[in-house]
């Protein structure tokens, strides 16, 4: 039972594909169930893993990278398709891609990453999330209003920097007090 947690994370990444596919086939209702499954798999995981303590190493590459396959995918998906702005996609790419290097030279150059998202990565997470139901809730049924989908892409877009920036300032101050014999 203490790999449920992981089995569920791979449950995950194999949904990237339907989603994909179903987005790819204008099939928008079916890729938004699909998304929120993946997105309600995200919750269950993280309840058992902590729940009943069945954390592991594992378990701690498999559900941020679940996560980030599946919002990178629909992301730049919809904006290959034209529902989602090019510049939206590309903070949250840019946001992830920044953060997977700068924890890769944190993790060659200074040793292992300890740490926990942080509030503003929580709030981004969350906007992330939210944004393509509401995406694919419009391209489906035109709700809720481009208006709403536009300003819902600008607070996407302001959470996905200012969460970029903590990171990235968080691990810098990490890795200037790290002590030189560490490396």
């Amino acid at each position: 039972m203490r790999h449920l947690p992981n089995i569920i994370c791979v449950f995950r990444i194999l949904l990237v594909w339907p989603v994909a596919a179903a987005l790819a086939d204008h099939e928008y209702l079916t890729a938004l169930a699909l998304f929120m499954v993946a997105g309600a798999s995200d919750g269950v995981d993280g309840y058992l893993a902590k729940r009943f303590n069945w954390t592991s190493e594992l378990g701690k590459v498999l559900d941020p990278l679940a996560d980030k396959l599946l919002l990178v995918t629909v992301f730049v998906e919809a904006a290959w398709m034209g529902l989602t702005p090019w510049w939206l996609t590309s903070a949250v790419v840019a946001r992830d891609v920044s953060i997977a290097l700068g924890a890769l030279a944190y993790r060659l150059l200074i040793g292992p990453l300890r740490g926990r998202p942080t509030v503003s990565s929580k709030i981004n997470t969350a906007m992330q999330l939210l944004y393509p139901v509401c995406m694919l809730l419009h391209a489906a049924l035109r709700v809720p209003p481009q208006e709403i989908l536009d300003a819902l892409a600008v607070l996407v877009f302001i959470t996905t920097v200012i969460s970029g920036l903590n990171y990235i300032a968080v691990f810098t101050r990490r890795a200037w007090d790290a002590p030189a014999s560490s490396s």
